[in-house]
């Protein structure tokens, strides 16, 4: 997935794709666990509708008093193997760091050095 192929709203983001079949745009919104989706005959209709499905959504969550998921939550799971964990750990300790920070420091020095590539 291409990062220009997204539509972006509101830290909402949006999947563009085609229906050959129905000769319709449609997407979904992506990385939250609610289903939600829209649809346009132009690219123009798609993104006017991704606009105003956010805006539903951010409606509906206030009169429902349900707080909206974001696409991102700065926390995920990661599954290494147990040294990797404790080598890990121990160099977090030694630099004097959670390790929670040196994680995020690893995953900011690799976005950096591979930013060309994406």
């Amino acid at each position: 997935m291409e990062k220009d192929n997204l539509l972006k709203y509101k830290n909402y983001i949006g999947s563009i794709e085609y229906n050959l079949k129905d000769k319709v745009l449609f997407g979904k919104f992506l990385f939250i666990d609610d289903l939600i989706s829209y649809e346009g005959e132009t690219l123009g209709d798609l993104e006017g509708n991704f606009k105003e499905a956010v805006d539903d959504y951010l409606q509906t969550c206030a009169e429902f008093g349900k707080k909206p998921q974001k696409s991102y939550r700065g926390s995920f799971n990661i599954r290494t193997t147990p040294l990797i964990h404790h080598r890990l750990s121990y160099y977090a300790k030694a630099k004097g760091v959670s390790l929670n920070r040196l994680i995020t420091d690893i995953f900011n020095s690799y976005i950096e050095n591979n930013q060309k590539n994406i």
